[in-house]
C-alpha cells in the first residue's frame, strides 16, 4: 500500500474511533431518559414493548463501527478502539464526580440538586455498562472474526448480524439486570426493557447491514482491497 493510502487509512481510523468513543460516552450520560418507540404497539402481560432508554440510541452505531473496523483494519485495531472507549468512560466518571463537588452559584441556570439528579446516577450506570459492554464488544469482535475466517471473507451479512445478535443480547440482559440491582431502574421494567432493548438492537442491526456493505465497498475500492483483505497500518 502506498504511503498516502496509509496516511488516509490512519485518518479514517481516527475518525471512526472518535465516533465510537463519543457514542459510547454519550450513551452512558443520557440513559436515564425513557422514551416510547411508537412505530410498534405491542403488549406483553399488559406492559408496552419498546419503552426504551435514550442511551440505547448510540449503541447500534458502536457495533456498526467495530464491525467495520474489524472488516477493514482487523481484530487488533477493533479491540484497541473498544479498550480506548472503556478508558474514556472511566475518565468521564471522574469528571462527573469532580463536577458534582463544585458548588453552583445562585445565578447558575442549573443548581446542584438538578445536576446531581441527572448526572450522579451516571457513575453506577457507567460501571455497570462498562462491565457488560466490555464483554459484549469483545464477544462481538471474536464471533465476527470466527465467521470471517470460516467463510473465507465471504457472506458479510452473516458475520455482521450473527456477531451483533449474540453480543447485544448479552449486553442488554446484563446491563438491565445490573441497573435494576443498583436501583437505577424499576424492577417492574425488567422484562420490557430486556425484550425491547434486544429487539430494537436486532432491528437496527438488520437495517444497518446495507450501510456496512456500502462502507466496506468504499474501503475496498479506495484501498484496492480484495475480499477478506485487511489494511495493515503498522
Amino acid at each position: 500500500m502506498k504511503t498516502n493510502q496509509i496516511s488516509l487509512a490512519n485518518k479514517i481510523y481516527l475518525i471512526l474511533a472518535g465516533l465510537f468513543i463519543t457514542s459510547l460516552v454519550a450513551s452512558n450520560l443520557i440513559f436515564t431518559k425513557i422514551f416510547y418507540w411508537y412505530p410498534f404497539d405491542i403488549n406483553i402481560y399488559g406492559v408496552k414493548l419498546f419503552e426504551l432508554s435514550v442511551g440505547i440510541l448510540p449503541y447500534p452505531l458502536t457495533f456498526l463501527i467495530t464491525d467495520l473496523i474489524s472488516e477493514i483494519y482487523g481484530k487488533r485495531k477493533a479491540n484497541q478502539v473498544v479498550t480506548t472507549g472503556i478508558f474514556a468512560s472511566i475518565f468521564s466518571i471522574l469528571l462527573i464526580l469532580i463536577s458534582s463537588q463544585v458548588p453552583a452559584i445562585d445565578a447558575s441556570p442549573i443548581n446542584d440538586e438538578i445536576f446531581n439528579q441527572v448526572f450522579l446516577n451516571a457513575p453506577l450506570a457507567v460501571l455497570a455498562s462498562m462491565l457488560t459492554y466490555l464483554i459484549a464488544q469483545y464477544i462481538d469482535i471474536r464471533i465476527y472474526h470466527f465467521w470471517k475466517n470460516f467463510t473465507k471473507g465471504k457472506h458479510l451479512w452473516l458475520r455482521n448480524n450473527f456477531s451483533t445478535f449474540t453480543s447485544q443480547f448479552i449486553d442488554t440482559f446484563t446491563i438491565v439486570s445490573l441497573l435494576i440491582i443498583f436501583e437505577i431502574l424499576p424492577s417492574d421494567k425488567f422484562l420490557v426493557l430486556v425484550i425491547s432493548g434486544f429487539l430494537f438492537k436486532v432491528i437496527v442491526a438488520i437495517l444497518d447491514t446495507p450501510l456496512l456493505y456500502f462502507f466496506v465497498w468504499l474501503f475496498r475500492k479506495k484501498f484496492d482491497l480484495k475480499v477478506g483483505e485487511e489494511i495493515k497500518m503498522d
